[in-house]
């Protein structure tokens, strides 16, 4: 690295939640072992695996009925998100021993800006072994760490060798490092725009930046340019501190069901509970909204997902119900029957600065309406969550058994995808 140029650190814990397993059961390394859903209630996706499933081909994202034909003996651990987040949580504040510049990037993932912690702690690549070190011996677990002087390129390098790699990507061996790397390693590239780079031929980064500027405008607009950026090494954004604590771009939930959806009567028991669900989560970060989405995913895999913007904005679980069941409704006939459901609403703003009037609805009933929600809601802290409900939940115990405050699914995320992926 030149002396005062930036130097950035991406971080990865290795196989995150699979890795806090081994490390809080040292007999776990010794077996083919993931971290998924339950395959009884059809929850049924791997999202993380250990090192002795690798040589299976079990994949991130994979249906657990698919892994454990490739691997019958494979061990399916449930996900504990509580204990992965503290455990995470510690690993982190190693990081803060080095620098307060820090960017979350999922749980498992950081960018550090260490420019200014040279001169007490040397230059990146020993900080980077430094925190590696400390990272093992404190907790016993692995981490793979990127050098480089932009965050694009410290995150292409924390993902070439894993587990404990440490790159270094620099303004001279980026050329020999970066380029030969395929294409869809990159930030911000995702299945869509690989899809489109490997129709013109464009397989490598390399190949992308080499390509001309006008022919990556010419199919891909302003994305294009960043793009051709990011592979030349041309990227200055800082590490964001403040993405700790930014506020959220929709508050959503989804449920993949015990048994399959096969009538909308079903369906719209399940979307009173996840209405409810993204309305008190709603209320508890005091946010409004006003473009409701339905995402469905049918039994075959197949996704279908809806909006509608509403001429007004809401935190109520009444109004956002009846929004997705009219978009069901419209958009579904259950020729095939639906596996899970989704309830998301966005383009959110404070709560305080929601004071519009709708000249065709009663304010006051609706006012009456919000406050029956919060007792509710407020019973259900108290005494649990199903210590009040309403009459419909009687017609199907199963499609009503589920919490939808307390049972979080945890799916897997994609790593790595562009913003058509996002």
């Amino acid at each position: 690295m030149y002396k005062d140029e930036r130097v950035i650190l991406h971080i990865d814990i290795n196989h995150c939640y699979a890795q806090i397993e081994e490390m809080l059961h040292p007999a776990y390394r010794d077996i083919a072992m993931a971290v998924g859903g339950s395959e009884k209630e059809r929850h049924g996706i791997i999202l993380a695996k250990n090192l002795k499933a690798k040589p299976f081909q079990i994949a991130t994202a994979e249906p657990i009925r698919s892994a454990l034909k490739k691997c019958p003996d494979l061990l399916i651990i449930p996900p504990d998100m509580k204990k992965y987040q503290y455990y995470t949580a510690l690993v982190k504040s190693i990081f803060y021993e080095y620098s307060d510049q820090i960017e979350d990037f999922g749980l498992d993932e950081a960018w550090v800006d260490v420019s200014a912690s040279q001169s007490l702690f040397g230059n990146g690549m020993s900080i980077a072994k430094e925190i590696q070190d400390k990272v093992l011996s404190e907790y016993g677990l692995t981490v793979s760490i990127g050098v480089s002087f932009n965050k694009v390129f410290a995150k292409l390098a924390s993902d070439i060798k894993k587990p404990s790699g440490l790159i270094e990507i620099s303004k001279d061996n980026y050329k020999e490092v970066a380029w030969n790397r395929k294409v869809e390693e990159l930030l911000m590239v995702g299945k869509s725009t690989t899809k489109k780079l490997h129709e013109l031929n464009i397989l490598t980064i390399g190949d992308l930046a080499t390509t001309s500027i006008k022919l990556l405008d010419k199919h891909f607009g302003k994305t294009g340019m960043m793009l051709w950026n990011y592979a030349n090494g041309v990227e200055h954004s800082d590490v964001d501190t403040s993405k700790r604590e930014r506020a959220p771009k929709s508050v959503s939930n989804s449920w993949t069901a015990p048994k399959d959806i096969v009538t909308y009567q079903d369906a719209r028991l399940v979307l009173e509970r996840l209405s409810n669900s993204v309305a008190t989560r709603m209320r508890g970060k005091q946010l409004v909204g006003n473009v409701v989405t339905l995402s469905l995913r049918d039994v075959k895999l197949s996704r279908c997902t809806r909006q509608k913007k509403l001429d007004y904005y809401t935190d109520m679980s009444k109004d956002i119900f009846y929004e997705v069941s009219l978009l069901l409704l419209d958009n579904y006939d259950f020729s095939i029957p639906l596996r899970s459901i989704g309830v998301a609403i966005s383009n959110l703003k404070p709560a305080a600065d929601h004071c519009q009037l709708n000249l065709f609805e009663d304010e006051i009933e609706k006012l009456q309406n919000r406050n029956v929600e919060i007792t509710i809601e407020n019973i259900r802290e108290k005494y649990g969550f199903f210590s009040i409900d309403k009459a419909s939940a009687l017609l199907d115990r199963k499609l009503n058994k589920v919490n939808p405050r307390g049972d979080h699914i945890a799916f897997a995320r994609t790593m790595y995808k562009g913003s058509d992926e996002r």
